[in-house]
């Protein structure tokens, strides 16, 4: 069993002092909502789990952790090592303080209020990301065999739409929120050290909006934020609890680049230069000839 491996060489590791601190997923609340965890002795690895359940991306909690002393070893699953890739190109992250044990992943589950299983998570079902771009050892199966969805299903039928029929989808959409934060924690893209919306001095930092513009202001910051740095992982979306369709306005901003700038997928390694901070004036389309009313 895959968890009883990675028990096993986290364990020894740690013995050896290979590491300080193993990043994982514990036991939540409920078997079907595992925590993402630090372990930092052998005995706490008894409650480390691996199952299909195990869905969030342990990436963005490097960004903190390789600042301390020692190496931390994380395991990733496949789409996360693109996150990884990219806190790794933004200099967000240290490679040589992690160690990465790359797990095989069939995709995660979602489950109802009754914690009934309901079907693969949206973000794996238009999962493409099947072999780990980055790892120093493997356990289990690298590549996932699946056959995923268009991933720009919803945005083709989102563009198909009038304008009015655009604002009024997203302005429904947005009113659902209680500005949580939830999407903005656990983006691996959304790293600054203070963001805007935390600032006291307006009213964006209320965490129930004063009126529908904050809420659309927030989203929409936010995706532009993380435009040519999304690696579409589906975090913001999997943890809404107003359940928007998030990942919509990401995929829209990565729909375009694809088409304006050629095909880019953010963290597939950490070279390439993102389209939208490398610009070439013989390729690169201009504003005004690519910008349309309607």
């Amino acid at each position: 069993m895959i968890q009883k491996q990675m028990q096993e060489r986290a364990k020894q590791m740690l013995s050896l002092g290979e590491v300080t601190c193993v990043l994982g997923w514990k036991k939540g609340d409920f078997s079907t909502n595992p925590q993402p965890a630090v372990f930092e002795s052998e005995k706490d690895l008894e409650d480390l789990v691996y199952d299909k359940y195990c869905a969030a991306n342990l990436s963005k909690y490097l960004v903190e952790l390789t600042k301390k002393e020692g190496k931390v070893l994380v395991f990733l699953k496949p789409c996360d090592t693109y996150s990884f890739n990219q806190l790794l190109k933004e200099n967000l992250i240290k490679k040589e303080r992690s160690y990465i044990i790359g797990i095989g992943c069939e995709g995660n589950m979602q489950v109802d209020d009754d914690m009934q299983e309901i079907g693969l998570l949206e973000k794996c079902q238009t999962c493409t990301k099947t072999a780990h771009m980055v790892f120093d050892e493997l356990i289990g199966e690298e590549l996932t065999v699946r056959q995923g969805d268009d991933p720009f299903e919803g945005v083709l039928n989102l563009e198909q739409m009038s304008s009015d029929e655009r604002y009024g989808f997203w302005r429904e959409e947005l009113s659902k929120c209680i500005r949580c934060n939830a999407c903005r924690n656990v983006c691996p893209a959304c790293n600054c050290r203070k963001c805007v919306f935390d600032n006291n001095k307006y009213d964006t930092a209320q965490k129930v909006n004063a009126s529908s513009f904050e809420e659309q202001m927030f989203h929409i910051i936010r995706a532009y934020h993380v435009a040519g740095r999304c690696t579409d992982c589906g975090e913001c979306s999997r943890v809404c609890p107003q359940l928007i369709d998030l990942h919509l306005l990401n995929r829209k901003f990565i729909k375009d680049i694809n088409e304006f700038y050629g095909e880019f997928q953010a963290g597939a390694d950490t070279d390439t230069p993102s389209p939208l901070t490398d610009f070439n004036i013989d390729t690169d389309p201009e504003p005004g000839s690519v910008h349309k009313r309607g």
